[in-house]
């Protein structure tokens, strides 16, 4: 059955949830399952967990986005840090500064996997390790919460998976934005109609300051003795010890992913969330290094091009993609569908719904609402505004960050699933590793969404 995309479901669902606008065009958000199963877990985070319901943890790779992982993790209830992994003695030291001096540290990840205190572990590593740590993990009986992507190749997604169905563990990718208010939002918001038929999609990422583009600090000590370059190269090219490499990573090709995968993967996760979407069928993408000729291989600006099929869950739609690292304004964000009768921004904590105020004349549930109301159908439209709808997260509101992981653990405690698993991680990486491989060659690739491989 398709699904009806005109205003009547959205508009039936919208006079029942709500009370009417509220000033400044607040719409009152209505209690929608998700909503009343993320109050049901604020209040059971008051309960104590006993021995056996802690989850220790584990982190590979304490970088910034591990450490930060880790900081958002031990906010959750119940979850107990014990073990840490690095390749530079820096990191290995902080850990015990922050998190405590008897967490247990190595340069081996293995030696993490072998303790049988360690219950899930969180995989902040370089790109190109993701693969290896994630398989070896799961193989040694832990929960992985893996940073996105997935993997640094497309051809690497099909063991990922096989690893999480053959030892049955949870395992999450962590582009946390999927686990927002503003996606369960705006999912509800396309299924009801909100925007009508849905046929574009727009995301953007701008930024410029230094660190945001990968011009990492490098610390004063970095040498040879103490960080294990030799482990970093290991299952890549081999060359001598380089800092830059080490240290700013993804700005080089053997253990990043450069735009697409560092940032394009969170858009495709929410899309696909949002769309119920397995990912497009037609890949194209463009762009060039345009400033930060720092010696990095990537580019710092890309453009992405998405052809969506008809699928049951939702109509054919184009995507673009766009990342700028030369952004004059910086700090420009956004993910937007775009539907036959509005359109609506997407945030992790806010959406903005834009609805078109005018009709089609043969629109045969608004001629009946105006001949109720004794009103006829104008000739001629009048240039109207469109009508604008703020849904915005209640103050107190934690994050998707921290949502995202509470689910991970969640999942864990009860045996449970999540969303983005191997499949969903894989079917958002692709696209966005496909972007990298259509860049250097020049070339429009084809893809198969369903069966996750590429076509010639």
């Amino acid at each position: 059955m398709k699904r009806d995309y005109n205003r009547r479901g959205f508009l039936k669902n919208l006079s029942m949830a709500t009370g009417g606008i509220l000033a400044g065009g607040m719409l009152a958000q209505s209690a929608s399952a998700a909503y009343v199963e993320r109050i049901r877990r604020e209040i059971l985070e008051g309960k104590t967990y006993g021995a056996n319901d802690k989850i220790n943890l584990a982190l590979i790779g304490a970088g910034g986005m591990g450490s930060s992982d880790t900081n958002t993790a031990l906010k959750v209830p119940g979850v107990k840090l014990v073990a840490v992994c690095d390749l530079y003695d820096g990191r290995l030291n902080d850990a015990k500064t922050k998190w405590g001096k008897d967490l247990f540290t190595t340069k081996h990840y293995k030696d993490i996997l072998n303790r049988s205190d360690v219950d899930a572990v969180i995989i902040g590593t370089p790109d190109h390790w993701h693969k290896q740590i994630s398989i070896d993990a799961m193989a040694a009986g832990k929960h992985v919460y893996c940073e996105k992507p997935m993997v640094h190749g497309v051809d690497e997604g099909p063991a990922v998976i096989a690893a999480q169905q053959k030892y049955n563990r949870v395992f999450q990718v962590g582009s946390q934005g999927l686990a927002s208010l503003g996606n369960e939002k705006a999912r509800e918001l396309l299924k009801d109609g909100a925007i009508g038929k849905l046929n574009y999609a727009e995301g953007f990422w701008a930024r410029r300051a230094p660190v945001e583009v990968w011009q990492y600090p490098i610390p004063e000590d970095a040498s040879e003795q103490t960080v294990d370059w030799e482990t970093f190269v290991s299952n890549t090219t081999h060359r001598p010890f380089d800092k830059m490499r080490f240290f700013r990573w993804r700005n080089y090709r053997d253990y990043g992913t450069a735009m697409a995968g560092d940032l394009f993967v969170h858009l495709f996760s929410s899309l696909h969330f949002i769309t119920n979407s397995v990912g497009p069928d037609h890949i194209y993408a463009t762009g060039g290094l345009r400033y930060w000729n720092d010696g990095r291989e990537v580019p710092d600006v890309l453009i992405g091009t998405f052809d969506y099929p008809e699928r049951t869950a939702h109509p054919g739609f184009n995507l673009s993609l766009r990342c700028n690292f030369v952004d004059g304004t910086s700090g420009t964000t956004y993910l937007r569908l775009i539907g036959s009768e509005g359109a609506m921004d997407v945030e992790w904590d806010r959406v903005t719904l834009r609805r078109n105020k005018s009709f089609d004349s043969h629109d045969p549930f608004m001629e009946a609402q105006l001949a109720k109301a004794g009103k006829s159908q104008e000739t001629r439209k009048k240039m109207l505004p469109p009508e604008s709808f703020v849904f915005q997260a209640e103050e107190g509101y934690k994050g998707a960050h921290y949502d995202h992981f509470n689910n991970f653990f969640t999942a864990i405690r009860n045996n449970g699933t999540v969303v983005e698993d191997a499949v969903f991680g894989y079917r958002a990486a692709a696209p966005a590793l496909l972007c990298n491989d259509s860049y250097y060659s020049h070339k429009p690739i084809q893809w198969d969404p369903v069966n996750m491989k590429t076509i010639g």
